[in-house]
């Protein structure tokens, strides 16, 4: 049967509408390939739940792909790999390109930190025959969703004598897990009156940690002193030594497949891990780029990008500042012909809580990384406004390499918003904007992303070194 002839309106419509597809429909060749890359994904998600086991992760994996240590001292040739750790939080990676440092720096920039429950400076106290710890959130976190997760402590504690212990329990099969309560339906009537945002409040989120006491009539609170007996045991620590302790209770989760498709992965802490693990990737994948690439794994961006560890710290404006030096560059000069991309989590459209978005300008489960041309709160307050030119070069850059892409903004104008690493380049003259996984439920103890999505971004960041 003989297909219809196309009617004017529709071949106009051909020609000017527009509308992102999903990559299985357009891409199907590409399903295999990104079922294949998540799968090394997955092990670095369950191994890099902090920013300090993401840093030595990523480090490790530069140096078998063939980075060194960054030497200021040393002059540099096209190709070449180095990296630079700051404060065992933060790792630079760089390839030197052919071009002049000069001509500017291919900038890929994501953070490592993600919302968690940090154990308070002094944490441990029993109530009624259960030792606890006390916990202080940390990042944009809904309470409620942390009651009855299995949790796993993870951090290093500075002995006394200056010695550094690393903790981690929970994350091994024969490990013990920890716990935030939370009220049985039959006794939760009062609660239950309580607004979401209160459903467990900020000095609720208190973790057990143990039921059995220390074996002593003369001793007062001893199911306490019994959790010190372990972790003294284990880790050689006293209870001051919490004083000099980064103790994190993050999801005892493991990184999953999610659906009958596989589709999907599930894991903690994917905003930004997804964008850090792709752009990795790519910078470990590119050889003899044009420009020198630069990218960044940060911290502290889900409390404000605070600290020497942040964005808002000199740090990366230092580094660049020694490669300027080594390359005899005028840093002001680079940063002008840079270009970055501030690679960082969107919110995936979600259906069953359709009102929140708007649906033309949301983006959706594989369809490929999200341009986010703003963020900021309401009217674009806090946001980096990417300019025309810097879209036009990242979209063509995509579109060169048959990159599937999408674009999209955080919700709707007046239900909130968020913020990202991107105005802190722009405030270096930097020409800057978001490119990123979409994400469900982000900020949950279990967050959701597409496998066509984390592979197209990074397919994505490939195109943009290039």
């Amino acid at each position: 049967m003989e297909a219809k002839e196309k009617s004017a309106g529709q071949q106009l419509k051909d020609r000017l509408a527009y509308q992102f597809k999903h990559i299985g429909q357009t891409h199907p060749e590409d399903i295999e390939p990104a079922l294949a890359f998540c799968e090394d994904y997955k092990v670095f998600m369950n191994s890099s739940k902090t920013e300090r086991e993401c840093t030595a992760y990523l480090e490790k994996l530069a140096i078998d792909h063939g980075y060194s240590a960054f030497d200021p001292a040393k002059k540099y040739n096209a190709g070449e790999k180095v990296y630079y750790v700051n404060r065992s939080k933060n790792i630079f990676l760089v390839t030197f390109g052919k071009n002049s440092l000069a001509e500017g720096i291919r900038f890929n920039i994501a953070h490592i930190d993600s919302p968690r429950l940090d154990l308070k400076p002094f944490p441990l106290y029993e109530q009624d025959e259960i030792a606890y710890f006390k916990t202080h959130y940390y990042g944009g976190i809904r309470k409620y969703q942390w009651g009855t997760v299995p949790l796993a402590m993870h951090g290093v504690v500075m002995l006394k004598d200056g010695t550094q212990v690393k903790v981690c329990i929970g994350e091994a099969e024969e490990d013990p897990k920890f716990i935030v309560s939370d009220l049985l339906p039959h006794l939760s009537a009062k609660q239950n009156q309580r607004p979401l945002n209160e459903g467990l409040r900020g000095e609720e989120l208190n973790i057990i940690i143990g039921n059995i006491p220390y074996h002593d009539e003369e001793v007062t609170e001893a199911f306490k002193l019994k959790a010190l007996e372990l972790l003294h045991e284990r880790f050689g620590m006293t209870e001051a030594d919490f004083t000099r302790a980064e103790i994190e209770m993050v999801p005892a989760y493991k990184a999953s497949d999610i659906g009958l498709d596989r589709s999907l992965v599930g894991a903690y802490g994917q905003d930004d891990k997804v964008c850090a693990y792709t752009a990795a990737m790519a910078a470990f994948a590119v050889k003899d780029p044009t420009f020198t690439t630069v990218t960044v794994f940060t911290d502290k961006e889900e409390i404000g990008s605070e600290g020497n560890t942040g964005m808002a710290s000199h740090a990366l404006d230092h580094f660049v500042e020694d490669l300027c030096e080594s390359a005899g560059a005028r840093k002001r000069e680079v940063y002008r012909h840079s270009i970055c991309l501030s690679s960082d989590v969107n919110a995936a459209y979600d259906p069953t809580f359709a009102d929140v978005f708007e649906k033309n300008n949301s983006s959706f489960l594989g369809h490929g990384p999200v341009l986010t041309k703003y963020t900021g709160a309401r009217g674009k307050s806090g946001s980096n406004d990417a300019s025309a030119e810097t879209m036009y070069k990242v979209i063509n850059c995509m579109e060169k390499e048959n990159v599937c892409w999408q674009i999209g903004e955080l919700g709707k104008v007046d239900e909130g918003g968020g913020g990202t690493i991107a105005l802190f380049m722009g405030d270096m003259d930097v020409d800057t904007v978001d490119l990123g996984v979409p994400v469900l439920a982000m900020h949950a103890p279990f967050e959701v992303t597409s496998k066509l999505d984390i592979y197209h971004t990074y397919k994505a960041f490939c195109a943009f070194y290039r």
